[in-house]
C-alpha cells in the first residue's frame, strides 16, 4: 500500500534513525488508515519484550478516584509509546507478594508500578533482586535508592497542623494511616514538628485509622467528645474518612467549625460539595501517575534509579477564614 519494501515499512514503524521523517510519516498515515497494530505475541517472541506496564493496585481504597486519576496520569505519559497499561488488582487480605511473583515468574510485564509501600517492603527487595524495572508510589525506607514518586505527607501534616493552630486550636489529633505503611511515619513526624513548635499537645486517635469502615469512623466521631482527651482540631488523611468522622461529630452535638475543626487530605472533588465546609490539602494523583510513568520509562531505558525520585507538594484548599 505504501509502495515500500517490508523492511523499510518495519523500520519506519519502529522509528529507526536511518529512515527519513517523510517516509515515517507516509508509513504512519497508511498504518493509521487501515488500523494496523503490531501483533504483540509476535513482538514478544521476537524481542522478549511484552510492551506491558503493570500497575499493581490495592483494592481497599475507599475513593475510586485514587485509581482513576493515577491511571489517567500514567496513560497520559505512555500514550504514543509502545507500552500498554495492565492493572493487576491486589487485596490487602492476600499476600502482597502474589502479584509480583506472578509477573516475575511469567515475565508478564516490562515494568511494574507498586503502591502502598511499607518501610521494609519485600516487594521492593524482590524486584530489585530480579532486575525487572519498577517504580513505587511511596518510599521503602530499607532500600532508599529505588525509583519512586511520593506525596510529601510530612509537609501535609505540618501544614495542616499549623493551619489549625492559626485558627486557635489547642488540642490536636490525627486520624492516621495504618501504621504498617511508610507514610504513617512521615505523617506523624509532620504533626509532631508543628505541635512541638507551638507547645501544644497532640494524639493519634486510638482504635481507628484510614482503613476503618465508614460506620466505625462515624461511631468514633460520636464518641470523641466523651474521651479523656477531647481534641479541637483533627487532621485526616482521606476526605471520605473525614466525612464519616464529621457525621459522627455532628450527631454528637459538636459544631464543626466552632467547637472543632477538621482538615483533610483530598484526592477528589468531594469536599467541594459537602457541608460543613472544611479546609483541605490536595494530592494531585494525575501528576503522581505522570511522574510514576515517566520514572518507569527512564528505569527501562537504564537510568540510575537513585536519580528518579520525586515528591509532590500539598496544594492548600482553604475554604474557611482564619
Amino acid at each position: 500500500m505504501t509502495g515500500l519494501g517490508v523492511t523499510t515499512v518495519s523500520r519506519a514503524l519502529k522509528d529507526a534513525h536511518d529512515i527519513s521523517a517523510k517516509t515515517k510519516l507516509r508509513v504512519r498515515k497508511v498504518a493509521d488508515a487501515i488500523g494496523y497494530h503490531p501483533d504483540r505475541a509476535g513482538v514478544r517472541l521476537r524481542t522478549g519484550k511484552t510492551n506491558v506496564i503493570s500497575l499493581i493496585l490495592d483494592q481497599t481504597d475507599k475513593v475510586p478516584e485514587f485509581a482513576r486519576r493515577l491511571i489517567v496520569g500514567i496513560s497520559d505519559v505512555i500514550r504514543g509509546t509502545p507500552y500498554h497499561l495492565v492493572v493487576t488488582p491486589q487485596s490487602r487480605s492476600d499476600d502482597p507478594m502474589d502479584p509480583v511473583r506472578y509477573i516475575l515468574n511469567t515475565r508478564a510485564a516490562d515494568g511494574v508500578i507498586i503502591t502502598h509501600i511499607r518501610p521494609d517492603d519485600e516487594r521492593v527487595h524482590a524486584l530489585q533482586k530480579s532486575g525487572l524495572p519498577f517504580v513505587a508510589h511511596g518510599r521503602c525506607l530499607s532500600a532508599p535508592d529505588h525509583a519512586y514518586h511520593d506525596f510529601d505527607n510530612r509537609a501535609f501534616c505540618e501544614m495542616a497542623a499549623k493551619r489549625l493552630i492559626a485558627r486557635g486550636r489547642k488540642r490536636l489529633a490525627l486520624l492516621s494511616p495504618p501504621s504498617e505503611f511508610s507514610y504513617y511515619q512521615e505523617t506523624l513526624a509532620g504533626l509532631a514538628a508543628a505541635a512541638q513548635e507551638a507547645g501544644i499537645p497532640f494524639e493519634v486517635l486510638r482504635g481507628i485509622d484510614l482503613d476503618s469502615s465508614s460506620e466505625v469512623l462515624r461511631q468514633a466521631g460520636m464518641a470523641l467528645r466523651h474521651q479523656d482527651y477531647v481534641p479541637d482540631g483533627v487532621i485526616c488523611g482521606s476526605e471520605l474518612c473525614a466525612m464519616a468522622l464529621i457525621d459522627g461529630m455532628i450527631q454528637s452535638g459538636l459544631d464543626v467549625g466552632r467547637d472543632i475543626d477538621v482538615i483533610a487530605k483530598e484526592t477528589s472533588d468531594l469536599l467541594n460539595f459537602t457541608r460543613p465546609r472544611i479546609d483541605s490539602l490536595r494530592e494531585d494523583l494525575i501528576v503522581a501517575g505522570q511522574q510514576l510513568a515517566t520514572h518507569l520509562l527512564d528505569v527501562i531505558k537504564g537510568h540510575d534509579h537513585a536519580t528518579l525520585q520525586s515528591l509532590s507538594d500539598p496544594i492548600p484548599v482553604w475554604r474557611n477564614e482564619i
